[in-house]
């Protein structure tokens, strides 16, 4: 009968553990069984107090979420950021020091699809000893973006500052499109994303391309995909009426840059001086900071239109 009963308690005891999502090798605590945003299956501890953070535009969300006190750790791209610890471990995206990042003892760790080569996953060796390692693919679109909000709220326990963002991410985007909407006669816009010899830029299917429809723009690549090299010749072909560069690495000014190429003196962005610089950050990391740069972009445009947009 003993034997009987002391089955019955572990068969209980089980169950409880099943229906909480089990409990962590690493840290005793009980887990909630979730898909991060790459789909994968994780066990995420309910208390999360130690985070490390392996992206700058997620870094930016979790310290909006107040949590910059319990991020741990950060990769080297995030170490301008305000509102950190000045001294926190950084590593490196592509090879980070798996062994310093298990003796952090971290509750969780984010990373995004920058950081898996090949399909590797260099965290590997943290899932391996029981750590969550939470996947953030950088988002293609704004409703995309407003989802990795939402899950990074609903990880941390932050939910109510998570919709609060996202609430006022709809407001403000709404703000320019209710505007934009009214644009019949759009002008057409190339924004560069790498400068000269190898320009890149992007078609539909990227938020960028999202914003600039929002603001009543006509992209010049929207025919094609995604990101994509571009030629000089396309550029001067479609003689855009606004160039936009969040170009951030050329020792010079990457507007007059622009200006200065061979040939590019025609394009009408040129002659009528309408080529502006926006922010990298606010354009290239996929998260609540993108509004920003969409009203940026929106009163380069059209200042006449946008002039009271605040």
């Amino acid at each position: 009968m003993k034997k009987v009963f002391c089955l019955i308690l572990l068969a209980t005891a089980l169950i409880a553990l099943v229906s909480c999502g089990g409990v962590s090798t690493q840290n005793n605590t009980t887990n909630i069984t979730m898909q991060d945003r790459a789909g994968n299956t994780i066990a995420v501890p309910e208390k999360i107090e130690k985070i490390i953070v392996m992206s700058p535009s997620i870094a930016e969300t979790l310290i909006d979420l107040g949590l910059s006190d319990k991020i741990i750790g950060i990769d080297k791209y995030s170490a301008y950021l305000t509102n950190l610890k000045s001294d926190l471990p950084q590593f490196d995206l592509m090879t980070p020091d798996t062994e310093k990042l298990i003796t952090l003892k971290p509750d969780i760790v984010f990373m995004t699809a920058m950081s898996a080569v090949n399909g590797v996953n260099p965290f590997q060796p943290l899932i391996d000893v029981g750590i969550c390692v939470a996947s953030i693919p950088a988002s293609n679109s704004i409703d995309g973006i407003k989802q990795d909000i939402d899950f990074l709220g609903k990880v941390t326990s932050t939910e109510d500052k998570a919709n609060a963002i996202i609430s006022n991410m709809e407001s403000e985007i709404a703000k320019v499109k209710n505007i934009g909407d009214t644009i019949t006669d759009k002008k057409k816009v190339y924004f560069e994303i790498a400068a000269a010899p190898e320009l890149y830029s992007f078609g539909k299917d990227v938020f960028l391309d999202e914003m600039l429809n929002i603001i009543g723009l006509a992209n010049v690549l929207s025919d094609q995909n995604s990101w994509i090299p571009v030629s000089e010749e396309t550029v001067l072909n479609a003689n855009p009426d606004i160039i936009f560069t969040n170009v951030n690495y050329l020792p010079n000014d990457p507007v007059e840059e622009i200006k200065s190429r061979s040939g590019w003196q025609n394009i009408s962005a040129v002659k009528n001086n309408q080529v502006f610089y926006i922010d990298n950050n606010q354009t290239s990391h996929s998260n609540e900071y993108i509004v920003t740069a969409l009203k940026e972009m929106a009163k380069d445009a059209y200042p006449e239109k946008y002039s009271d947009l605040k």
